[in-house]
């Protein structure tokens, strides 16, 4: 552990971030296709059951975003105690981290079990659509520890400047996902034809192998779990939630947004919503390498300002921002160009198409902006202010992006909707990167 905080805190800014995200990217890979395989599949048993699909993203993203404001938290402080070198210290966050964390899926299972049909009732799904949604999110909340529990071990991980291991495990989880929901939701020789609920049994059997590998790895390798220093878990809990709890209502702001923004699609149609679960799916996959930069920028932040190396995190803050804007208009062009030909593996309506092409000559045309913002809020977070962190995001969904959806919607259709969104991040994005780096300077 001793190496990898040296190497985080001495090596050049470049190399650094280049070495901490590299194994992050393939991790990250292996949850985008895990969950575009999810996609692919569903989609051939039909419109209707991608539709339902599309449905449960911003449900299901609302709990996963729960657990990363919970993560990022857990990362923020084993990074600085790891800067510290307090090894008594690492112990007891990550040890009543991961108890919080269990504490809170235990509430998510069972307030989600019992709203399944109110909530996506609220989100436009029909008559047609609801059986196929219930009978995914029914097995998908049962096995929402194995999302929870293993997001935030991996944050402690990665807090520890590991960031090969749990990619690792994210890919040996897609991998065995990828094998799983053919087998279950179509049901060959000896295997049950389940659908879109065999769908929610493969993700759930293949997060339980990311639950195992790193309970083992924070229990066997590091030693980092021991439940005798009992009365610090108030403190612990404490540091947590004052970086984890505004986090989560940041991370929280953007499910919530989008589950408005679904509700808003669904009045076009099945079609549209299909179509939009698609793109974001492949969003997901298109963002990889920034999305790695973003996952990291804690453990870099933390580990050097614990060191008292501020200007390496300003340096760290300049790459980063090169890296976001020659990546993000170089992918803007490559989605432009081939839009259209990937919409097609996923499904053969031509509304499912369109819907896709259209979102893809759009949005990614804001995703330098986009990882901008989510450097800010990160970076603002790990330097004790998640109250900004939160502000950033709420100005950009429910001050510009929702009004600019309605308003848009009412004279350009859909298009005004993806195009809400693409002028919120643009003018967002570059405003809040300036004032974090001019926060960062006065840390």
């Amino acid at each position: 552990m001793s190496n990898r905080i040296e190497m985080i805190t001495t090596a050049k800014e470049p190399q650094v971030l280049l070495r901490l995200a590299a194994p992050m990217m393939f991790g990250i890979l292996g949850m985008s296709v895990f969950n575009l395989v999810d996609t692919w599949f569903v989609g051939k048993l039909g419109t209707t059951e991608l539709a339902a699909l599309s449905f449960t993203f911003p449900v299901v993203m609302i709990v996963s975003s729960t657990a990363h404001g919970l993560g990022i938290g857990m990362t923020a402080a084993v990074s600085k105690a790891a800067g510290m070198k307090d090894a008594a210290r690492l112990r007891n966050i990550i040890t009543w981290g991961l108890m919080l964390s269990v504490i809170i899926v235990s509430a998510v299972v069972v307030i989600g079990e019992l709203t399944i049909e109110p909530v996506f009732r609220v989100l436009g799904a029909d008559d047609q659509t609801m059986p196929a949604i219930k009978s995914y999110m029914r097995i998908w909340y049962i096995g929402a520890a194995f999302v929870v529990v293993p997001m935030t071990a991996n944050a402690a991980i990665r807090g520890l400047g590991d960031t090969r291991l749990p990619s690792t495990v994210m890919l040996i989880a897609a991998g065995i996902n990828i094998i799983l929901d053919p087998l279950l939701i179509f049901g060959p020789g000896p295997f049950p034809a389940l659908g879109v609920a065999g769908a929610a049994l493969a993700t759930v059997t293949a997060r339980f192998t990311t639950f195992c590998v790193s309970m083992y790895v924070l229990i066997k390798r590091e030693k980092m779990i021991s439940f005798y220093n009992s009365e610090s878990i108030t403190k612990v809990w404490k540091e947590l939630l004052f970086v984890g709890l505004p986090n989560t209502f940041t991370k929280l702001i953007i499910p919530l947004g989008t589950a408005f923004i679904t509700r808003m699609i669904a009045s076009y149609g099945r079609e549209a919503v299909a179509g939009y679960g698609v793109a974001n799916r492949l969003e997901m996959f298109a963002l990889i390498p920034l999305m790695a930069l973003t996952s990291v920028v804690p453990v870099f932040t933390g580990q050097n300002l614990g060191a008292g190396k501020k200007n390496r995190v300003l340096d760290g803050m300049k790459v980063s921002a090169i890296f976001s804007a020659v990546y993000g208009l170089t992918i803007y062009v490559i989605l432009l160009i081939t839009g259209r030909f990937i919409a097609g593996f996923f499904n053969d309506d031509p509304r499912v198409i369109e819907t896709v092409v259209l979102y893809l000559s759009i949005v990614p045309a804001a995703y330098c902006c986009r990882n901008l913002m989510d450097l800010a809020i990160t970076i603002l977070s790990v330097t004790n202010k998640p109250i900004h962190a939160g502000g950033i995001s709420l100005i950009q969904m429910f001050v510009l992006y929702v009004p600019l959806s309605i308003a848009g919607s009412r004279f350009y259709g859909i298009t005004g909707i993806f195009a809400a969104l693409a002028i919120s991040l643009l003018l967002c994005g570059p405003a809040a990167f300036a004032i974090t780096r001019r926060w960062v300077k006065n840390f």
